[in-house]
């Protein structure tokens, strides 16, 4: 068929205009700061963000001069590291934007400072500011109260559909996120929520609690992200709130900060999985990375001497059968391989689940069996290709190929199943000594399942070529 040209209108719906170069362009041209100021506001703020990296001092400089608190936070809010943007800004811009940042992203922002800095800029902010950025930094860092906003709307337990809608309204100029309403009894206590949806669609003169979701999900303050982390994700609600020991609201988690948490808690499983304490940044210094890479590292130096010193015990083997070498790396890889696979199934059901005795005993029966079979149709098929490159390439005969490659085909069985039994078993212990099971991390189990392999290899090399056949 012959290709048809798009009409002008689909051709321009197709097309998407740059508007960071935009900005940039308008920034760099001689616009007046009143005029500027208009058009950068016709723009969305992440576009703006990204016009940023593409400026120069100077030329954000003029951005900066001319946009209030308020809207440079909300610019801010779309950059990952705004430490070296925000080192540009007098300190008084710095406390406007500052004041007007959710408490959570505030801290943020000071955490990235200087702790010189820190103190002045908490001095020019209001009272209120203060307040909730100290509740806000009261908390760990591993406590969802770090992570909460003290940007929400509560209405009180008793009041008239009408009254609760005065309240929204009153709230609303300091408080945005309107699409959850919570609602208190008079002492401050949590007594369930109210869709904004709900609200409206209600007759003015209903009382409240005829309306209120009593049963709406919440978390404590004080409860770690690990403890929580499922139960936020399991609900679909733009927000949830955070409550202290009294049931009081302190705060609320947006569906934007369980995003946040589980990508957080993502990279500090795959930091894990790589051997490391935590997830490094970028810009890391030089100590810090050794200090969270030394301690596994050293760990894993002891194991591999152990795997070397067993290596040595077969050195008697490795001289009469010097062909068997080439094949160490294959048994090796794939116990590697399928320890791990049963490592990450592990450590998800683990977080997912809570295992009896019997759901522990089927999931070690499951991943040996998987291993099982994945060996015994992996050493049937190393059996053939090994037999006939030893035939063809190497140029020996076929009885010695293939009693060789058999050898290597049953080491494989033996090795994959197992592999799939410490991948498994490994973190299981952690998890039952109340430690993370993902620091059974890729490489201490892999060094664990090289051990296995070179047992398994060269002990039925060993056994079978040498002991049993005398080759």
């Amino acid at each position: 068929m012959e290709e048809k040209d798009l009409p002008e209108s689909e051709e321009t719906a197709l097309s998407h205009p740059d508007y960071a170069e935009e900005i940039v362009a308008l920034v760099r041209g001689n616009t007046s700061p009143g005029l500027l100021r208009e058009k950068l506001l016709s723009y969305h703020e992440n576009d703006i963000a990204e016009a940023l990296s593409k400026l120069n001092r100077d030329e954000r400089a003029r951005i900066f001069n001319i946009l209030d608190g308020e809207t440079l936070s909300d610019i801010f809010s779309y950059m990952d590291d705004i430490g070296p943007y925000f080192g540009e800004l007098s300190i008084r811009k710095k406390a406007d934007i500052l004041a007007h940042s959710d408490a959570d992203v505030a801290v943020d922002y000071l955490k990235q400072l200087p702790k010189t800095d820190r103190g002045t800029l908490i001095d020019l902010m209001d009272d209120e500011s203060k307040r909730e950025i100290a509740l806000i930094g009261s908390f760990d860092e591993d406590e969802i109260g770090s992570r909460m906003t003290t940007n929400f709307v509560t209405i009180r337990v008793n009041y008239t559909v009408k009254e609760a809608m005065r309240a929204l309204i009153r709230q609303a100029a300091e408080n945005d996120n309107i699409s959850t309403l919570y609602a208190v009894d008079e002492g401050g206590t949590f007594c369930g929520a109210v869709g904004l949806k709900d609200l409206i669609v209600t007759r003015e003169g209903t009382p409240l609690s005829t309306i209120i979701r009593t049963s709406y999900p919440y978390v404590y303050a004080h409860e770690t992200v690990d403890e929580c982390i499922d139960r936020l994700r399991d609900y679909s609600e733009d927000s949830i709130p955070v409550l202290d020991e009294d049931n009081k609201i302190l705060g609320v988690i947006t569906s934007q900060d369980i995003v946040e948490v589980v990508d957080d808690e993502m990279g500090d499983d795959y930091a894990k999985l790589a051997g490391l304490t935590e997830e490094e940044d970028l810009r890391e210094p030089l100590f810090h990375s050794l200090r969270k890479r030394l301690p596994w590292l050293t760990v894993l130096l002891f194991l591999g001497l152990a795997v070397s010193s067993v290596v040595g015990l077969f050195e008697n083997v490795v001289q009469h059968l010097t062909l068997i070498v080439c094949f160490q790396s294959l048994i090796l890889d794939m116990a590697g391989n399928v320890g791990t696979q049963s490592l990450a199934v592990t450590i998800r059901v683990l977080s997912d689940e809570k295992l009896s005795g019997k759901g522990i005993a089927y999931l070690l029966f499951k991943e040996m069996r998987v291993g099982f079979f994945n060996g015994l149709l992996l050493g049937i098929t190393s059996f053939l290709l090994v037999g006939a490159y030893i035939v063809f390439f190497k140029g020996q005969p076929a009885a010695l190929a293939f009693t060789v490659s058999g050898c290597t085909g049953a080491a494989l069985l033996l090795a994959m199943t197992l592999s799939s039994l410490i991948g498994t078993v490994v973190p299981i212990l952690f998890h039952k000594c109340k430690i993370d099971p993902a620091v059974a991390s890729g490489p201490l189990i892999t060094t664990f399942n090289d051990l296995v392999a070179v047992v398994t290899y060269y002990g039925l090399a060993w056994l079978f070529l040498i002991k049993f056949l005398h080759l």
